[in-house]
């Protein structure tokens, strides 16, 4: 047969070495002692009374045995997976595989391309931008996403992008095996659904999400100002009790998920979406207690939810933003944070800020707090009755109860989260 430049087409399934059963144990230490033999799956039976004995694909031409010793060379079109394999991290089964498909064509290269971590929603995972990036994947097409599908248990594939500077954190996801991005993912008992490839889930804010969870909001009407798919609106009403929210988004996609993640809990009746921008929102004097999620900075929405609490009760607002620690340290300050805005009898007594603790205590909020911390919550806490002051016309009061610091987004750079209560002022 002449040779020629046409490639032959190469046999699909697990290489092995077949061999009579009275040769399988000599055989299979043979191939250990030269590191030929394929750990991953188990030895199986083959026609004709054999055994066959898996070996690694790219180490077929290294084939030195002694001559004595009867073996061919066959394909496994349906290899079990071994204990050891079994007990595989996912990590390594994926770049196990994917050595696999590869053959001879691995490379240290495309080993340090493969992910370590992903995120997994339901039958679909996420990877990370930075992977499967050289250019030998690309000539796999999509045999390379149905080897990582299967490799780490899931149907769908898709990665994710960087996020675009649309004002709705959009982000740029390539679905690369599956039909559609939608997925659901459960987080403290609530069940979730959004497609990947047009909103993000942020799993960063776990701990904010759990904290409002747990709030005495029975019976109160909440404003959330900044939705999104629901991280807060969802918590606030299938666990801490509110009684109404009105929930504001101008991501349409959003929106959409937000309006099936309310069906999927149960709670659609006692929410309305309010679609578009929140500075335009209509709402006065609903609300007992406002979110507002967004960051680096939520304070374009300081004067709607000002307009939105009630107007002869009051209520609390949740104020995120991002506040920046210098990077020398400040010298310390008096572990005391003035309580009260616009109430003279808290000022002269210096009443410290205080929240419950799990015992029935109290405990003195600003002996935990960064001084950086402490300045931003006390300069808000004044911004805030300023607007309200001039909104109604008459004195308000604004006490720190809480700062909850959510996470870090740089060494000097951290999520807060305040929880300021607003009151109006009554007369003697």
């Amino acid at each position: 047969m002449e040779a020629t430049d046409v490639p032959m087409p190469v046999p699909m399934g697990v290489p092995a070495l077949a061999t009579e059963r009275r040769f399988a144990q000599r055989l299979r230490e043979c191939l250990e002692e030269e590191r030929l033999s394929d750990g991953r799956f188990q030895l199986q039976r083959v026609p004709g009374g054999r055994v066959a004995l898996p070996v690694l694909e790219e180490k077929l031409s290294q084939l030195c045995l002694p001559p004595e010793m009867p073996w061919e060379l066959v394909r496994i079109q349906e290899p079990v997976p071994s204990r050891a394999a079994r007990r595989c991290p996912p990590a390594r089964r994926l770049r196990d595989q994917l050595r696999r498909l590869l053959g001879t064509s691995w490379s240290e290269e495309l080993e340090r391309d493969v992910p370590h971590a992903w995120q997994r929603h339901g039958d679909l995972v996420l990877l990370s931008e930075d992977s499967f990036k050289a250019a030998p994947w690309e000539r796999l097409g999509p045999e390379l996403w149905e080897t990582v599908a299967s490799a780490l248990g899931a149907r769908r594939v898709a990665r994710r992008g960087r996020v675009m500077p649309d004002g709705m954190r959009t982000p740029r996801v390539t679905l690369l095996l599956g039909q559609h991005g939608w997925v659901e993912h459960v987080d403290n008992g609530i069940r979730y659904t959004f497609d990947v490839t047009k909103c993000m889930f942020s799993p960063g804010n776990i701990t904010e999400k759990l904290r409002v969870a747990s709030l005495p909001c029975s019976g109160e009407v909440l404003v959330d100002l900044y939705a999104g798919i629901g991280y807060f609106t969802l918590p606030f009403l299938v666990h801490a009790g509110a009684a109404f929210v009105h929930a504001c988004e101008w991501n349409s996609h959003a929106v959409e998920a937000l309006h099936r993640t309310l069906v999927l809990n149960g709670v659609r009746d006692r929410c309305h979406i309010h679609a578009g921008d929140s500075r335009k929102l209509q709402l006065r004097d609903v609300a007992d207690r406002v979110n507002l999620g967004l960051i680096p900075s939520s304070e374009e929405g300081w004067p709607v939810a000002c307009r939105v609490l009630k107007k002869n009760t009051g209520g609390v607002l949740h104020i995120h933003h991002n506040v920046e620690t210098p990077h020398a340290p400040a010298p310390p300050q008096p572990a005391v944070l003035l309580a009260e805005r616009g109430s003279p009898e808290t000022a002269s007594s210096g009443g410290d800020a205080q929240q419950p603790t799990e015992d029935g205590g109290e405990e003195t909020l600003g002996a935990r707090l960064r001084p950086e911390w402490q300045g931003w919550a006390e300069a808000t806490a004044t911004r805030i009755q300023g607007l309200l002051a001039e909104l109604h016309g008459r004195p308000w009061r604004t006490s720190v109860l809480h700062v909850e610091a959510v996470k870090s987004y740089a060494p000097h750079v951290h999520h807060l989260v305040l929880d300021l209560e607003c009151r109006p002022v009554l007369p003697d």
